[in-house]
C-alpha cells in the first residue's frame, strides 16, 4: 500500500552542514557542524539578527542550488519514489520554488509534490496533505508534528537537535537507519 511521506529538505535531504562553508567564508569563521549546538545560527556571527537575516536572504538561492545531498538520501529516496508518494515540505519561501525544483532535477530526485511554506510551522501542511510519516532535522518541528498529527517522525541526528524526544519521534543517524526503521514500520502496518 502506498504511503505518503512528508519530507523536510534542508538538513534532512541536504547535508546538515550545507551552510557551514558559506558562514565560514562570509564571516571569516572556522566552524564545523559540531560547533552548531542550536538551530538558530545568529549567535555564531558578530552581526545583528536583522543583518544576518539579510545575509541569509541574499545567500539562500546560491546555498540551496549548491547544497550537497545528505549521505544515503538519494539511494533511499530512489527506493521509495515509486512505492510511495514523496511530498517535500520545507520552510523555504515560495520564491525559491524554481531553484528548489532545479536542485531536485539536477540530483535526479523524483517528487510527487514540493511545498515551500515560508515558515518552520509544518503541522498544518502535514495535515493538509495527510502524510503518514514525516522526516525532519529540526527538533521542535519533529516533536510538534508527531504530537499534533499523531504520526511517526524520523529525526535526523545533528548537534543542534539533542533535546529529549517522545517515543513517536525516532532519532536516526542517517538515511540507512531511516530506511530500516521505515521498512519495519511498513511491515507492521
Amino acid at each position: 500500500m502506498k504511503r505518503r511521506f512528508g519530507i523536510d529538505i534542508d538538513g534532512t535531504v541536504t547535508c546538515p552542514s550545507s551552510l557551514i562553508p558559506y558562514l565560514n567564508k562570509d564571516f571569516n569563521l572556522n566552524i564545523t557542524l559540531n560547533d552548531v549546538k542550536q538551530y538558530d545560527l545568529t549567535h555564531l556571527v558578530d552581526i545583528s539578527p536583522e543583518e544576518f537575516a539579510n545575509w541569509f536572504s541574499e545567500s539562500e538561492p546560491i546555498i540551496y542550488a549548491e547544497s550537497p545531498l545528505a549521505e544515503g538520501a538519494k539511494e533511499v529516496l530512489k527506493k521509495w519514489e515509486k512505492a510511495h508518494e514523496l511530498f517535500f515540505i520545507s520552510a523555504r519561501g515560495s520564491h525559491l520554488h524554481e531553484v528548489t525544483e532545479e536542485w531536485f532535477l539536477k540530483n535526479a530526485l523524483l517528487f510527487d509534490h514540493i511545498e515551500l511554506i515560508g515558515t518552520h510551522y509544518k503541522v498544518e501542511t502535514a495535515k493538509k496533505y495527510n502524510v503518514d510519516i514525516f522526516f525532519e532535522d529540526k527538533h521542535d518541528n519533529a516533536v510538534m508534528i508527531h504530537e499534533e498529527c499523531n504520526i511517526p517522525v524520523i529525526l535526523f541526528d545533528t548537534p543542534y537537535n539533542q533535546d529529549p524526544i517522545p517515543s513517536g519521534v525516532i532519532r536516526v543517524k542517517n538515511w540507512i537507519e531511516a530506511y530500516d526503521w521505515v521498512e519495519s514500520w511498513l511491515k507492521e502496518k
